[in-house]
């Protein structure tokens, strides 16, 4: 899946919000009922888009913001209330759309004619304001549980590849990314860097303050990391106080100074927590590699590099960046 800001962790379209099930596209050719039928749906207190033939029907629901309700007359020039709900259910790249068709004819095989062509529900002309408006709460409950249901998904999606507590990416889905963009990048042929970075001494923080000052900290520390990489970078919680960053497409000579910035993201302004402000530090291990056409170091070989780097910048003090010699391209097997 692509998200739409790798920060953030969008990955999916959003679901339509509530005030599109407020919404409703009347199509009807005849003026006077077109009429009639915008003054009921704006007395029930829907926002109603009107148009007069089947193609203008269609053009309306192609907007962003398109009505999810669609109550269609059967006879329309240009294109009929049947063919319009044919092309309706073959687009399902948005959410799904209540169709309610509207006909003087009330032949059996015209009624599975219309249902059989899409239509959700089918009102046989003359009807009176009461009839559609319980047609429409039928339909209009429907398109509420399946916002609810989108919500619900959205939400197991989001929560299957996040951390709960620092709401970035958690390790199963970083190391992911980082997969993906070896492979993207041994493609392209353009560099990559891996920064691993560690939070100095934060166990002293929870056997001192408890771990909620602890979750605290976490939490704090990932939002700055979260606005100081740029919008294309991923950013994932490791494990415990670690944190693993993706840098697509940053060369050797950028390396350090992306580092440098992360690192006194966190070093230059105290984090303000329950038991006062804590003065932290960050401690990162860089690695950049670039592909020669036979491809990048594997997942493990990069890892494995940015690790190392990252215990030479403690055994160095803490509070600093170390790089790694830069990884020559090799043909190693994906981890």
């Amino acid at each position: 899946m692509e998200p739409q800001d790798r920060r953030e962790g969008k990955c999916d379209p959003e679901p339509a919000s509530e005030s599109h099930l407020d919404s409703v596209l009347i199509a009807e050719d005849d003026p006077i009922f077109r009429r009639v039928l915008q003054g009921w749906f704006q007395k029930w207190q829907y926002r109603v888009t009107v148009v007069g033939n089947g193609l203008e029907a269609w053009q309306a629901l192609q907007e962003e913001d398109a009505p999810q309700m669609a109550v269609l007359d059967w006879m329309m020039p240009g294109m009929d209330g049947i063919e319009l709900c044919r092309k309706i259910r073959g687009h399902n790249d948005g959410p799904y759309r209540y169709v309610l068709l509207l006909t003087a004819r009330d032949d059996r095989q015209d009624v599975v004619t219309g249902l059989n062509a899409g239509a959700d529900d089918y009102l046989t002309k003359p009807f009176d304001a009461e009839e559609l408006r319980a047609r429409v709460r039928s339909g209009r409950r429907i398109l509420e549980l399946q916002h609810a249901l989108l919500q619900a998904r959205d939400a197991l999606q989001f929560e299957a590849a996040h951390d709960p507590l620092t709401v970035l990416w958690n390790r199963g889905a970083i190391l992911g990314f980082l997969q993906r963009e070896i492979d993207r990048q041994s493609r392209n042929g353009l560099p990559l860097a891996v920064l691993m970075a560690d939070l100095d001494h934060f166990k002293q923080v929870n056997d001192t303050y408890g771990h909620l000052v602890g979750d605290a900290v976490l939490q704090e520390v990932a939002r700055r990391l979260m606005a100081t990489v740029r919008s294309y970078d991923f950013v994932g919680r490791y494990g415990g106080e670690e944190f693993l960053i993706i840098l697509p497409g940053c060369n050797h000579s950028d390396l350090m100074a992306g580092a440098e910035r992360l690192r006194r993201t966190i070093a230059d302004r105290p984090i303000e927590t329950s038991a006062g402000e804590l003065a932290m530090t960050l401690s990162l291990g860089c690695v950049s590699a670039r592909s020669d056409g036979e491809g990048l170091q594997s997942c493990t070989a990069l890892l494995r590099s940015a690790d190392t780097a990252l215990y030479a910048a403690k055994a160095g003090g803490r509070n600093q960046v170390a790089v790694a010699p830069r990884v020559q391209a090799t043909a190693a097997a994906k981890s």
